[in-house]
């Protein structure tokens, strides 16, 4: 076993190039001053101020789908495939879109205070956080599909980092600052300037091509695209916001406090696979898809999955290692108490993924549907199995059902990609030289 990951890690970390580096530097930075945050949070304020940071981060996470639409699944894909004197064009007819998602989705929103899912006193911050998160996250994708993966990594940092890092800080320094409300604060002030650094980047393309009108028949299509994987993605990260909320009703806001300290540290693993490794192939595999070379497309997909289970072990087993001397210091009885909570997340996240490896397969090659229904059906097995086992295990049921779901879900894509890739015909004539 040993030598197994010796291998895969040497294969992982001999080709990182010096901007990689830089760029996961970059990231995981801000990985790690949200880390640093989590703890501080949770060592100094009391768990229900926990629990409310993590129902408000999950349900502002989750309400940045409904806002985007999933637009981005169409248009990386046509960004990528255009020349770039045609970019700007894309991206203020994308803009013209959003402008109408806004002005539906943001009075829909007020629900959620309304069915007291989150007190009306956080209303403000979630809304103004909302869409300056919206905005950071899309110019974000914007950099990586043009390919700007330094500059998304730093707009990246003043999103998730340098903010968090400064209330760590604070939190450490001065107990007047600790409080959700300052948190808040300074999480606006980071993505603030993220939009701002973002938008720098954009104002240098050639816009000579905004002389021609919005091309609304292109946002239709984008809409018809992007309505499928926009119920997709609602369906899989719904996971990841109703557990929070199934927690809180089963257990109190004690539990869910540990629930949230815990599954940050479990989503982390994902977080710095999406830093470190996703966001720097996928776009390689969708090109190499596209113009048909099937070297290439293999050789992605082959670093994909060695990157991917290779960093995803290494850290589930690190976060599990390391939880107890922080636990220790921390000295809170109710977070060592669910400490168990912890380990069935970093199964689940790690069964997660490894489910994101075909998911890009069937991403580059437009297989769609099948990541819809897979992520429809993981929804169902999760709410079946979560009725069924929280009523033996009221604590633990929630993450076992979270482990159950991303099973059939990476069972389903592997065999997708698998039978998709077989049929076709520049993969075949590869595979028979």
């Amino acid at each position: 076993m040993v030598r197994f990951f010796m291998f895969f890690s040497g294969k992982v970390f001999s080709s990182l190039p010096l901007e990689r580096l830089v760029n996961v530097g970059l990231r995981g930075s801000a990985l790690l001053a949200k880390f640093l945050l989590l703890f501080l949070l949770a060592y100094y304020l009391e768990p229900a101020g926990l629990a409310l940071y993590g129902l408000l981060v999950a349900t502002i996470a989750y309400s940045l789908y409904g806002l985007g639409f999933d637009f981005y699944t169409y248009s990386t894909r046509e960004l990528i495939g255009h020349e770039p004197d045609q970019w700007a064009r894309l991206l203020r007819d994308q803009g013209a879109f959003f402008v109408a998602t806004y002005a539906l989705i943001l009075p829909a929103l007020a629900l959620i205070f309304v069915f007291g899912l989150l007190p009306w006193s956080v209303a403000p911050w979630f809304f103004v956080l909302l869409v300056l998160e919206h905005l950071a996250q899309e110019l974000n994708r914007l950099l990586v599909a043009m390919s700007r993966q330094l500059y998304a990594s730093i707009v990246h940092f003043l999103r998730a980092g340098l903010w968090a890092l400064v209330v760590a800080v604070s939190f450490w320094q001065f107990p007047s600052a600790r409080s959700i409300e300052f948190v808040l604060a300074a999480w606006v002030a980071g993505v603030t300037a993220a939009c701002c650094i973002g938008s720098l980047v954009l104002l240098k393309l050639d816009r000579a091509c905004l002389s021609f009108s919005i091309d609304w028949g292109w946002v239709r299509r984008g809409v018809k695209v992007a309505f499928p994987f926009l119920l997709a993605t609602l369906a899989v990260r719904g996971l990841f916001t109703v557990d929070r909320y199934w927690v809180e009703a089963l257990s109190g806001a004690d539990v869910l406090a540990a629930y949230v300290l815990f599954a940050g540290v479990a989503n982390a693993v994902t977080a710095f696979l999406d830093a470190g490794v996703f966001v720097f192939l996928y776009p390689r595999i969708i090109k190499a898809f596209k113009e048909k070379d099937a070297e290439s497309f293999r050789n992605g997909m082959v670093s994909l999955f060695r990157q991917t289970l290779t960093i995803s072990f290494l850290l589930s087993v690190s976060a599990a290692i390391l939880i107890h001397p922080v636990l220790t210091f921390m000295g809170k009885e109710v977070y060592a108490e669910h400490v168990g909570l912890l380990y069935m997340l970093l199964v689940a996240i790690f069964l997660y993924a490894l489910s994101m490896v075909p998911h890009y397969g069937l991403y580059a090659m437009s297989e769609d549907r099948s990541i819809i229904v897979s992520h429809a059906v993981s929804l169902v097995v999760f709410v079946v199995l979560a009725a069924l086992v929280t009523g033996i295990f009221p604590i633990y049921g929630v993450p076992l059902a979270l482990s159950g779901s991303f099973v059939i879900m990476l069972i389903y894509k592997s065999v997708a990609y698998s039978k998709l890739k077989k049929k076709q015909i520049w993969v075949r004539k590869e595979q028979a030289r």
